[in-house]
């Protein structure tokens, strides 16, 4: 009997899919083989919490730090003063110069003396034969010849007549305009020749030792300071100088909320001008802070500015600071430990909590 290849055929192929049927194996279509299928996203966080983040780690220790206050302000003289004329007149002499040093006391402007010594001779002759009237109806008042009332008004007529001598005297004096401090006569002077009326200008001494610095501090700062604290003060030519604080004023200017401070300076040699730029640095307080880089600072979810560290189990922890000052070659921080583990390179791609690899100068930390 011939039998027919078709048959044949499919007879295999039956036989094939009942043994594959009988073996239990099942491909999904589209997923290809179970050896070769992706794991699933527990796993595969599984397979990244077994393989931490690796960080680079700088370990900060506290130091020792000043906080100063910078106050911008300006110099001032200890007294600048303007000799006036206190009597009208035409300066017939000037025994102070520009630039010259005087003593309190001393004359600047001499004005002509006119009729005035002339009134005090009047007044003296005035005044003593008020003294003598006086004194003769005193005599006569004990020997009953002169009545009481006589006596005083010859007591009166003496007493004006002494005291128009005195203004005579005054009125004389007035012609030497004498400076009231000693300092350095400030240009410009009135000259020989000038006519000076009542409250003109002679001119202007001004007493530079000490100098005082002044300046503004905000409501924010003053409470920091305090009367005869040290100072250092720079002036705009780079002069540093030493002073203290003697003036802090009671009360804030409406406009500004700052307060007037003034910083006594030693000015012997006269390095410092009066109304030059000076820059005042006054320490608040000392206490511990931390230098680093503003670049390692980060914000947590909260919008507070801190820093990420490690911790002993290389854990990730968010730690808020507060910036104490800036300067050249970084920014002070406070409200670290004294020591700290703190994260500089990848600060950004880490969570709170966060297993990590850090890496300190190079190498795993220990």
């Amino acid at each position: 009997m011939r039998v027919n290849f078709s048959v044949l055929l499919a007879a295999g192929i039956a036989g094939g899919v009942g043994l594959w049927m009988w073996s239990g194996t099942l491909v999904v279509g589209g997923l290809g083989d179970e050896a070769h299928a992706a794991p699933p996203i527990a796993e595969r966080q599984n397979a990244a919490d077994v393989k931490p983040f690796r960080v680079q780690v700088a370990r900060l220790v506290a130091e020792p730090r000043s906080a100063m206050l910078e106050v911008r302000g300006s110099t001032e003289a200890f007294a600048k003063v303007s000799v006036r004329a206190e009597t009208a007149g035409r300066i017939v002499e000037r025994p102070a110069r520009e630039g010259g040093t005087v003593s309190a006391g001393d004359a600047l402007c001499v004005i002509d003396k006119g009729t005035r010594e002339a009134r005090v001779l009047e007044a003296k002759a005035a005044l003593a034969q008020a003294r003598a009237d006086y004194d003769a109806a005193t005599q006569l008042s004990t020997k009953g010849f002169a009545t009481e009332n006589r006596v005083a008004a010859l007591k009166a007529s003496l007493d004006a007549a002494d005291a128009r001598l005195q203004e005579a005297e005054l009125e004389l004096d007035r012609t030497i305009i004498r400076s009231p401090i000693a300092g350095v006569v400030e240009s410009p002077m009135a000259r020989v020749g000038d006519h000076l009326s009542v409250g003109a200008a002679c001119g202007t001494v001004v007493n530079s030792d000490p100098m005082i610095a002044i300046g503004q501090v905000s409501e924010l700062n003053i409470s920091g300071l305090s009367l005869n604290m040290p100072a250092t003060v720079e002036l705009v030519g780079g002069t540093k100088m030493e002073g203290r604080v003697r003036y802090i004023a009671p009360a804030a200017n409406p406009d500004t909320r700052t307060f007037r401070i003034e910083v006594e300076l030693p000015n012997p040699d006269g390095l410092a001008r009066d109304g030059v730029t000076a820059v005042t640095w006054l320490e608040l307080s000392k206490g511990q802070a931390h230098r680093v880089s503003p670049a390692i600072l980060t914000l947590d979810d909260d919008g507070r500015v801190g820093v990420r560290s490690v911790d002993k189990d290389n854990r990730v922890r968010f730690l808020p600071v507060s910036i104490a000052g800036g300067e050249s070659d970084g920014i002070w921080i406070t409200g670290l430990p004294d020591t700290v583990d703190v994260i500089t390179v990848g600060q950004d791609f880490v969570g709170e909590g966060q297993l990590v690899e850090p890496v300190m100068n190079g190498e795993a930390k220990g």
